[in-house]
């Protein structure tokens, strides 16, 4: 595209200290504007990235991809014939069963809203990574022979509760009818704490399924079984699917129903930063076409002298594109360092702002993460990079077909 005379010819006025303050000014306009464009972007699609994989691997690792619910009050009976029957679709990797119940955990004179969750331990390490946010293990082993309940680390710490200790949960009682009563009081043994860094750690609570069955009512079958699949996001399609094959009543749920404008929200905010990035960029490079008008005009002479040896139109066009795109280039790098640098320690640098503020940004009983997430994909930086070496690109052709409107006779004739 470019031969060897433009490339020269534009390199050197890309590196001339000749030119005057102005024009220099404004040149660096430009590559500041683009590099600081390029690192903005580059930083915020990595955290979006970040958001989306903590959504993946954080929070849809405890939430039920899918949950199927007993419409009758004799619940699911035979859960594991018809978790053998579910499992033989190749998009489910695992069924649970499940009894969920909510109510209040009272602490003195304070209560806080809490669900709590009936598992089989054995089936649920299947479907749910709860194991891995539990630090102390005894706690597990303490859960399977023990009638007690895990909580999560934030709500511990809220009530100021100690492990070993016993709790009141206030759940509330339903007759045959679907009326309610006035609420049991539960007293279970802490048993210890998960910790997942999130919403979920000031509202959720574990306890082995046949507690649950006894408080609940559900003693015929299980109040439910959720399923583990592949893919999270073919999760509805995949539960309607699954759902109106089965032998019983349930009701449908999948995860989004409750965390989908998470996912939703994710998404929204990278297409709108993407856009709004970009167009910082595409202004930053009409910095170009203000250097290259500029230079054309002080360069006026140096052209009139290459048209008179001889020199092609589209050569010229190409000495001035270069020039534009040496600054897009120098833009682009910084930008793309910077930007790169800048994604891989974000996180720590975030906690580091947070320590020296002393306050919190992200605060875990609101968001589903307590941090600020990062993951540096290198299809973003390639795409960014592309991106603004192509606007660079186009800013030069203007200016670059101008200079060849110059008339050497009129130039150098002093006309």
């Amino acid at each position: 595209m470019f031969n060897a005379l433009s490339v020269m010819v534009g390199w050197r006025y890309a590196r001339a200290t000749t030119q005057n303050r102005f024009i220099r000014f404004i040149s660096a306009s430009s590559i500041i504007g683009i590099a600081l464009g390029c690192a903005v972007l580059i930083l915020v699609m990595s955290a979006m990235n970040g958001f989306e994989r903590e959504l993946k691997d954080r929070l849809l690792s405890v939430v039920p991809h899918i949950e199927f619910t007993a419409v009758e009050l004799t619940g699911i009976e035979n859960w594991s014939t018809l978790a053998q029957k579910i499992t033989k679709n190749e998009d489910v990797i695992a069924v649970a069963p499940y009894i969920k119940l909510n109510g209040l955990i009272q602490k003195g004179t304070r209560l806080k809203p809490l669900q709590i969750r009936g598992i089989d331990w054995e089936a649920e390490q299947a479907v749910s990574d709860i194991a891995s946010y539990v630090a102390d293990k005894q706690v597990i082993e303490r859960f399977k022979n023990e009638q007690g309940i895990i909580l999560g680390q934030g709500l511990i710490n809220e009530l100021g509760l100690v492990a070993g200790e016993n709790i009141e949960v206030l759940i509330p009682k339903q007759t045959a009818d679907l009326k309610l009563n006035a609420p049991n009081v539960v007293r279970l043994k802490l048993l210890g704490a998960f910790e997942m860094g999130g919403q979920l750690d000031h509202g959720l609570g574990y306890i082995s399924l046949p507690v649950a069955a006894a408080e609940s009512g559900w003693k015929q079958g299980v109040q439910g079984i959720r399923l583990k699949i592949n893919d999270v996001f073919n999760a509805p399609q995949l539960a309607r699917q699954i759902g109106y094959d089965l032998p019983v009543y349930v009701y449908i749920s999948n995860w989004t129903h409750e965390y989908g404008h998470l996912y939703n929200d994710i998404i929204l905010v990278r297409q709108v930063m993407y856009i709004i990035l970009i167009l910082v960029i595409a202004v930053a490079c009409f910095n170009i076409v203000s250097t290259l008008v500029m230079a054309v005009n002080e360069k006026t002479s140096d052209i009139a002298i290459l048209k008179t040896m001889g020199t092609y139109n589209a050569s010229i066009i190409k000495i001035f594109m270069v020039q534009g795109l040496y600054n897009g280039l120098l833009g682009v790098a910084y930008g793309v360092v910077f930007g790169c640098v800048a994604s891989v320690y974000l996180t720590e640098f975030m906690q580091m702002i947070e320590g020296l503020l002393g306050t919190q940004f992200l605060t875990a009983d609101v968001y589903f993460v307590d941090f600020l997430p990062t993951e540096l994909q290198w299809i973003d930086v390639v795409a960014t990079a592309i991106g603004a070496l192509l606007m660079s690109l186009i800013s030069t052709i203007y200016p670059a077909y101008k200079a060849t409107k110059i008339d050497p006779a009129q130039m150098l004739g002093g006309g």
